[in-house]
């Protein structure tokens, strides 16, 4: 049998439910983060600033082999020098194996640098809060360090250990144009180095990245008990029991709490995976399968009491009174749902007067907020993304930038065509000024109202705002852009509608269990609106004397609603996330959860396409997925306002 030791990785699982330990590298138990994981390295860049933090050093060697023992060996021969940079370097102890991104040694002292793609600002560090303690965000990669150092001291004790994490700091520019494209990946996911033979990269290794000494942090951690479900033990302690339970595939008791929610051992009920979720449920209370078609309290949105209700022995839905809540009214407000109200309708209470049929819509607050309104109505979404290496000259790591917009127009005779669409992400071509000079050409044409669903939207706007305000480099029509983007931004004289926020306060129906997200909320208003469904089961969408349509344009037309009783237009787009994706990652999840429901798929795609070497063929495969993606993500917004329009 296989040795099966704790790393680095399951360490941190074991910190965030030590009952995971049980299913972490077990093919046949469902995990997301097998796939997620690898979907949000490439989109944010990961990959290239550990390829970066191995240029601050000039003669590092690196450890290339895989299996575990031959690794170790090797380590152990490198390390009979006095001095010596190891990246990748195995260390092993008892039933704990980590790999280094980079050990140095110095006569008897190490030096751990683990890489990271975190954000961090050296001018602004956010490690501590303001009132002491590690800052949640960074716990994660501390607890991660410290396991490291921990290890290293048991295989090594007479040697001193300093820890280090590497990060882009967000403080510094960069002096070299498309760095980020000196780090591309390879068919077989290799990181493929192309540095130009003037280009100092060692100098820009020091520039962009951070190297901050955790040693205060990692001392605290070690020294201090381990806080985990179910669990609070002294660091070691902690350590080795889960090592002992991992090695000899011991289960740990499950600890039933508000974390269960994000466990990325949920499977659906469907789905040919174990779910190791259900098993911790039924385990731990004795419940069948149907116990979970009554709803949890994992589900109430916004709720951050769950571990209350939870300890109190309070699981289902139907089992939550009016007292779990704050005081609040029977009826809405002016304002519409307040959140209390919102959750109570979880529970399953819909006031009268409100109740069309088994879903909540407040009429009243819906036709007031359209009242101030003007046609022609602007729907747009936007696909962004944040890169770790900057694009060009005088750029700073992880600025947000916008390489895609569709735009659907409304007229106010209810007519809608797919109008306009923007998709720049050719390598090394920095997108957002591009951007946000078509966006401002779409929506110049008249002073109708624009929609966006949530604020990201503005969000995105602010960041090319104040990337314009300050870049040397700023083109000739900045003052036009930066003027055009304050009339739509928040306090503008035409400032976006936000359809979220109207959804958050009006709608609700219980499938969507509470969330506003598009990809919830679209299929809820096919469920309950007969009018939806009968206009969009035809294939009027593309058609010669349909709705105009610029990447679904036939003869034919697109059906979004088929037979089959799936109301959800984005599955029928399921094929196009697999194009959007790398090719050897096949399980697509199809609910929120995923990375690609809530619209990781895009900057995933977008980074294919800057980073990875890929044909032409493929190339226009993603585009295309790209753009027709896109498109659907405005048709939506106009899908689920025309249902409310009707209600």
């Amino acid at each position: 049998m296989k040795n099966r030791y704790l790393t680095k990785s399951r360490f941190i699982t074991a910190v965030s439910c030590p009952a995971k330990l049980s299913y972490v590298t077990k093919k046949e138990y469902k995990n997301t983060k097998n796939e997620d994981s690898f979907l949000a390295s490439l989109a944010e860049g990961g990959y290239q600033v550990g390829a970066l933090a191995k240029y601050l050093f000039k003669n590092g060697i690196e450890i290339t082999e895989k299996e575990h023992d031959i690794a170790v060996l090797k380590t152990l021969e490198l390390l009979q020098s006095d001095s010596v940079v190891i990246f990748e370097a195995a260390i092993k102890f008892d039933n704990f194996f980590i790999r280094i991104d980079a050990l140095e040694k110095k006569g008897n002292q190490f030096f751990i640098y683990e890489a990271k793609a975190k954000s961090y600002n050296s001018n602004t560090p956010e490690i501590e809060g303001a009132k002491g303690g590690i800052v949640k965000g960074m716990l994660p990669y501390l607890q991660d360090v410290a396991f490291q150092t921990f290890v290293l001291k048991k295989a090594y004790p007479e040697m001193a250990v300093k820890s280090f994490l590497v990060m882009p700091d967000k403080s510094k520019h960069t002096s070299i144009n498309k760095l980020n494209q000196m780090f591309k990946l390879s068919q077989d996911n290799k990181v493929a180095i192309l540095i130009p033979s003037n280009i100092d990269i060692y100098k820009e290794a020091q520039n962009l990245l951070a190297k901050v000494n955790v040693d205060k942090y990692v001392g605290q951690i070690i020294t201090n008990n381990i806080e985990a479900p179910g669990v609070s033990l002294a660091f070691e302690k902690a350590a080795y029991f889960w090592a002992d339970h991992y090695a000899n595939d011991l289960k740990i008791k499950p600890s039933l709490g508000g974390h269960c929610r994000k466990c990325e051992f949920k499977a659906a009920p469907n789905d040919n995976l174990k779910s190791g979720f259900h098993e911790c449920w039924k385990e731990t209370l004795g419940w069948q399968d149907s116990d979970f078609n009554d709803g949890l309290v994992l589900d109430l949105y916004d709720y951050r009491k769950k571990d209350n209700l939870i300890s109190k022995g309070i699981y289902k839905l139907k089992q939550v009174t009016r007292d779990d809540f704050p005081s609040f009214d029977d009826e809405p407000g002016i304002d519409g749902l307040s959140r209390p109200q919102r959750q109570w309708l979880q529970v399953g209470q819909i006031p009268d007067g409100y109740d069309h049929g088994g879903f909540y819509f407040d009429k009243e607050y819906f036709h007031v907020q359209k009242s101030n309104w003007k046609y022609p109505f602007h729907l747009i979404d936007f696909e962004t993304t944040k890169v770790a290496l900057p694009f060009y000259d005088g750029m700073r790591p992880y600025q947000s930038i916008a390489f895609q917009f569709s735009h659907h127009i409304m007229e106010s005779d209810g007519s809608i065509r797919h109008a306009n669409e923007f998709l720049c992400a050719e390598p090394g071509d920095f997108p957002s000024y591009k951007f946000a000079r078509a966006l401002k050409e779409c929506l110049e044409i008249d002073n109708g109202s624009i929609f966006m669903w949530s604020h990201h939207e503005n969000t995105i706007l602010t960041a090319i705002m104040d990337q314009l305000h300050e870049d040397q480099n700023a083109p000739e029509d900045k003052e036009e852009l930066i003027n055009f983007i304050k009339t739509i931004i928040k306090g503008g004289e035409r400032m976006m509608i936000d359809l979220c926020k109207i959804s958050d306060k009006a709608f609700f129906y219980k499938d969507t269990n509470g969330s506003n997200s598009l990809k919830k909320v679209l299929p809820a208003v096919f469920k309950v609106s007969e009018e939806l469904r009968n206009m969009y089961s035809k294939p009027i969408y593309g058609s010669p004397n349909g709705i105009p349509s610029i990447n679904f344009n036939s003869k034919d037309g697109f059906i979004w609603i088929r037979e089959d009783e799936n109301y959800d237009p984005y599955y029928q787009l399921k094929e196009l996330a697999k194009d959007m994706l790398p090719i050897d990652i096949d399980d697509i999840d199809e609910n929120d959860a995923s990375i690609i429901a809530e619209g990781g798929a895009a900057a995933t795609a977008y980074s294919r396409l800057q980073f990875e070497d890929l044909d032409n063929g493929t190339r226009i495969r993603i585009k295309n997925s790209l753009l027709r993606y896109c498109e659907l993500d405005t048709l939506a917004m106009v899908m689920v306002l025309q249902a409310w329009m009707s209600f």
